[in-house]
């Protein structure tokens, strides 16, 4: 099911939700928290926030359905991309934290994804057009950080000790988010938007690429390994309640 506007949107995410929080599933962290930014984005181009409201909607939505496609994809053992099934088959691993949930599915999302949509909805030239509102939504996107902390506070009772011991951790996850988001996915963007020919290949490399970043967030060095451990025995409650918390 791919959404029509970002009312359906909102109105599918909410289902997903409602039905992996009901599996007791991981994959329903993603959506708790993307559900959340959508709405955001919704208020943003009520307010005019963007210099072209209808054009940011269409980007919107068709970002989105990318990431619904691979989730109903997935559901039915069809093929998808290799970022999306390394964040998909990782809800099976009861030893990942919710953390690596969240980053996993937005490195799959904003690094594989959202450039590959901007091209689609700004071809050629008309792709620098888009550039200041590009830049707006990814600061939308970047609010995800404060998300996750804020309602990571509530699962984790040792998030303070944790952030202190894992300062540097932290950090690299801020700059994942923005940085690697507004840079990476935009150089994407302008890439794709002149190709042709060449663009499946393209496409299909950059998704090796992001797909191995992301094994590095699902599998990190042996210090932060400690740490995952340490924070998957401390996360309250049960996967439904975090569910509930992130959304």
């Amino acid at each position: 099911m791919l959404a029509q506007d970002i009312d359906h949107l909102i109105e599918i995410l909410g289902q997903i939700i409602d039905e992996e929080q009901s599996n007791n599933s991981p994959l329903g962290y993603f959506p708790a928290l993307y559900r959340k930014v959508t709405v955001e984005v919704k208020e943003k181009i009520k307010q005019n926030y963007f210099e072209d409201g209808p054009r940011m909607e269409k980007l919107d939505v068709g970002f989105a359905n990318r990431y619904l496609k691979a989730y109903y994809d997935f559901k039915e053992d069809k093929e998808i991309t290799e970022s999306w099934k390394l964040a998909f088959d990782a809800a099976s691993d009861n030893g990942a934290i919710v953390l690596q949930h969240l980053f996993l599915g937005m490195n799959a999302h904003i690094n594989l994804d959202l450039g590959i949509v901007a091209a689609e909805i700004s071809p050629r030239d008309e792709i620098y057009d888009l550039q200041n509102d590009f830049n707006k939504i990814n600061e939308v996107l970047g609010s995800l950080v404060n998300d996750v902390q804020r309602d990571l506070g509530k699962i984790w009772p040792l998030l303070k000790l944790i952030d202190f011991l894992a300062a540097k951790f932290d950090e690299a996850l801020a700059d994942f988010s923005i940085d690697i988001a507004r840079e990476g996915a935009w150089t994407v963007a302008t890439d794709l938007a002149f190709k042709e020919k060449s663009r499946r290949d393209y496409i299909a490399n950059l998704d090796s690429r992001v797909e191995r970043f992301g094994q590095k967030i699902y599998r990190p060095g042996w210090f932060f390994r400690v740490l995952v451990k340490i924070i998957r025995l401390t996360e309250r409650g049960n996967v439904a309640k975090r569910i509930e918390i992130l959304r």
